[in-house]
């Protein structure tokens, strides 16, 4: 990997209502596990108009909707590792 992979998890109220929290608190620990912290850069968006979707996030800018704690594991794992 050789440049940093932007991670952005949306926070609009919309999503954070959905389970954005718990998928946030996934997606710390599988960069922890796996040591990436240092490969991703890892934030917060307000949001990213797709409400009806959500909750998101967008890896590098690809949208991905209706992510949950454990399906983000697996966008993680394709995408990262």
């Amino acid at each position: 990997m050789g440049d940093r992979v932007e991670l952005m998890i949306c926070l609009g109220s919309s999503c954070f209502a959905r389970g954005n929290k718990a998928t946030l608190k996934s997606i710390q620990k599988f960069l922890e596990d796996h040591d990436l912290k240092d490969k991703v850069n890892f934030h917060g968006g307000h949001c990213f108009g797709n409400c009806a979707e959500g909750p998101n996030i967008k890896i590098n800018g690809r949208l991905y909707t209706h992510v949950n704690e454990f399906k983000v594991i697996d966008i993680l794992t394709n995408e990262l590792l």
